[in-house]
């Protein structure tokens, strides 16, 4: 049948509609996004949407607002990833109070020292030398700390502690069975429980497969890899009980990239515990050097929503420079005793 003069006035409107209520809005359209300008900024987008627009962290927590663990991903000591947690955890608080924040950041056994710092009854001096904090910890993660606490809000010390994971890395898995009652509180009941894709991408990214043929060399990638699960499985495992012990609480984990990108590491983990779990995951892309556009069919996998920002600099240039520092290390944590 041909189209009446009705329907085309019809289509007309509703073009003009939609026009009108995309500048309303503002987005910006993938199409036209620029790189990111600086090292705080962050273009966030929903990697499934057919427009790719961007999103503001207010858009986003609207987005998460049925979410029962949202993870956010991070390249450690980037100011964007850190900005974003923060402009988040509020956007997230916002529309909903009762919020956990859970942190890879702090080990389990200094989750005494870190309550007494919520508490009041430290000074931030004291929290860092008592719970061991990360080197970049005013300036990456103070925010959210402080945020929580002025909130009362209840932050997770999480990871397991990196005694017992460098033991595992260096002796095996066995270690564990040597653990006193109290260290063994501090990890996974379930420590090494696996997923096979993870353990692929763990390869890849310390390049195994140079010393596949080498049996030494095969025992201590493995011992490794068990160290990488003893991380992961605790975290997970933290995670559900913040769930159990505060009922209706939505939970925001930050951790590196690596334990959350593609839904593996610490998310498979949570998941096999807890099928039914609503987890939401925010990976970050470092937008490709000298290119307009980076090719977003190589990212869609790697969280629910993506955020591009600006790369890094390189830590070296020099080969020689980088290999004496990782080779110093390792000798300085294979000097500390496994008991």
């Amino acid at each position: 049948m041909p189209t009446s003069l009705y329907n085309i006035r019809y289509l007309i409107g509703a073009l003009v509609l939609a026009i009108t209520a995309g500048c309303a809005t503002s987005p910006a359209s993938y199409n036209t996004l620029k790189a990111p300008q600086n090292q705080y900024q962050a273009h966030i987008v929903d990697p499934q949407s057919d427009t790719l627009n961007t999103l503001t962290p207010e858009q986003l927590a609207k987005r998460l607002a049925n979410a029962n663990v949202v993870v956010i991903g991070e390249y450690h000591g980037h100011h964007a990833s850190h900005l974003l947690q923060a402009q988040l955890q509020l956007a997230l608080f916002q529309q909903q109070p009762q919020q956990i924040l859970s942190m890879e950041q702090f080990e389990t056994d200094q989750q005494n020292a870190l309550n007494q710092y919520l508490a009041g009854s430290s000074g931030e001096s004291e929290m860092i030398e008592d719970t061991g904090a990360w080197d970049n910890y005013r300036a990456s993660y103070r925010p959210i700390v402080e945020f929580a606490l002025s909130h009362q809000l209840p932050v997770i010390a999480a990871n397991a502690p990196g005694a017992i994971v460098r033991c595992v890395g260096r002796e095996g898995p066995h270690i564990i069975d040597d653990l006193s009652q109290a260290q063994r509180q501090t990890i996974a009941q379930q420590p090494f429980m696996d997923t096979p894709a993870y353990r692929q991408r763990f390869d890849d990214a310390i390049g195994a497969s140079h010393g596949g043929d080498d049996d030494a060399m095969k025992q201590r990638l493995d011992n490794s890899y068990k160290a990488q699960l003893l991380r992961d499985n605790t975290m997970a495992e933290r995670i559900l009980q913040a769930r159990r012990n505060y009922p209706g609480h939505q939970i925001l984990h930050v951790n590196g990239n690596f334990h959350s990108e593609q839904r593996q590491g610490t998310v498979a983990l949570l998941h096999k515990r807890a099928p039914a779990l609503n987890i939401a995951v925010i990976s970050p892309v470092f937008w490709p050097e000298d290119e307009a556009m980076p090719e977003l069919s190589e990212h869609r996998t790697k969280g629910d929503f993506l955020y591009f920002l600006q790369p890094l600099p390189d830590a070296y240039k020099s080969d020689d420079r980088r290999n004496r520092a990782m080779r110093e290390r390792f000798s300085q944590a294979g000097q500390q005793p496994c008991n």
